[in-house]
């Protein structure tokens, strides 16, 4: 596996190898273990299956607040994505800073995302699949959102010239600073 940390070093890149012949891949997409070795240390306990039709579906800014707070591990199986975390741990030196990655089946490469960032995706081509591991159960409780358009995170994403196609949620979600404080920065902890 190949193992990137991104602009913000909690926002982890992992490519796992594929290993192909006349019949396929195989590939192994999760090794706790062998990523306990890097430092990275993540239990998950639920799978998410994301289908978008039509190339411009965005979807978030997501997270949940503690106690179910998640850490997700982002990865396309059909398609390609842009996908976008921001930083919403108040007192971290990245606060409000985002980053953005394209995700695609091409490039095998999936986004580990810590808690304490609001996550979304745009879909870049037509019928996108996108899989997800999460480290807490879906709480509708405890279920939040930023706008996808903040003018004060000011995220480019790749729409060229479209609308994208929103869920009234996510068209309804506050802004950064709307929204009410749910992440600390614990330091280098």
């Amino acid at each position: 596996m190949d193992i990137r940390r991104l602009a913000i070093p909690d926002l982890i890149e992992i490519v796992p190898a594929r290993h192909g012949d006349h019949r396929g891949f195989f590939s192994e997409v999760w090794n706790g273990p062998a990523l306990a070795a890097h430092g990275i240390e993540t239990r998950f306990v639920q799978d998410n299956h994301s289908f978008s039709v039509e190339a411009g579906v965005l979807r978030g800014l997501h997270y949940q607040e503690p106690p179910a707070a998640q850490a997700k591990l982002v990865r396309v199986t059909r398609g390609a994505i842009y996908d976008v975390c921001v930083d919403i741990r108040h007192g971290s030196p990245t606060f409000g800073r985002w980053v953005g990655l394209k995700l695609s089946a091409e490039a095998w490469n999936q986004l580990l995302v810590p808690e304490g960032f609001a996550h979304g995706f745009l879909t870049l081509e037509p019928n996108c699949e996108v899989l997800y591991k999460v480290s807490a159960p879906y709480s509708r409780e405890h279920d939040r959102g930023i706008r996808w358009d903040d003018p004060a995170l000011a995220i480019d994403w790749p729409l060229e010239g479209r609308t994208p196609i929103l869920s009234g949620k996510d068209g309804g979600a506050p802004t950064l600073a709307e929204a009410a404080p749910a992440f600390a920065w614990q330091g280098d902890a």
